[in-house]
């Protein structure tokens, strides 16, 4: 188990999104280079979080002035990747180490490719932070 350490902003943000969701979130992560902060929320609490057409969502963004995203949390990879990528469907994962770095091979389907990378790539940015951070991945490929 990763330790993680949260800054008083993070945990601020968490309290809004359990407030205002009833999702019990088990990290935040700032990513203010896209404007964005990602929620990471324990198991089954990822629908409560976003909320009914994704109303809850909608409301911390406009609330916090950034883009908001959810990932379910999984302790494994797989689990972790398919969260990540929801909704491509993911057809296989290979994390290879090379030089002392660990990349991850993510192959999807390939009708699902540009869901996989999101648009700008902000799906693969996301990806690299919490793989980066719960495991260590130094850097993520799709195919």
């Amino acid at each position: 188990m990763v330790e993680i350490r949260l800054t008083a902003e993070e945990m601020r943000y968490i309290a809004l999104l359990q407030d205002l969701t009833g999702a019990i979130a088990r990290d935040c992560i700032v990513d203010n280079d896209n404007n964005k902060i990602i929620f990471v929320v324990r198991p089954g609490d990822a629908g409560r979080a976003i909320g009914r057409r994704g109303s809850n969502v909608a409301r911390l963004r406009r609330v916090l002035g950034k883009d908001i995203e959810v990932i379910e949390y999984a302790n494994d990879l797989e689990s972790m990747v398919k969260n990540i990528f929801t909704p491509a469907r993911i057809l296989g994962i290979r994390l290879v180490e090379r030089n002392g770095r660990k990349i991850l091979y993510v192959t999807v389907d390939p009708n699902d490719k540009g869901k996989a990378i999101g648009r700008g790539g902000r799906k693969v940015a996301t990806a690299r932070i919490l793989l980066k951070r719960y495991f260590d991945i130094d850097d993520i490929k799709i195919r």
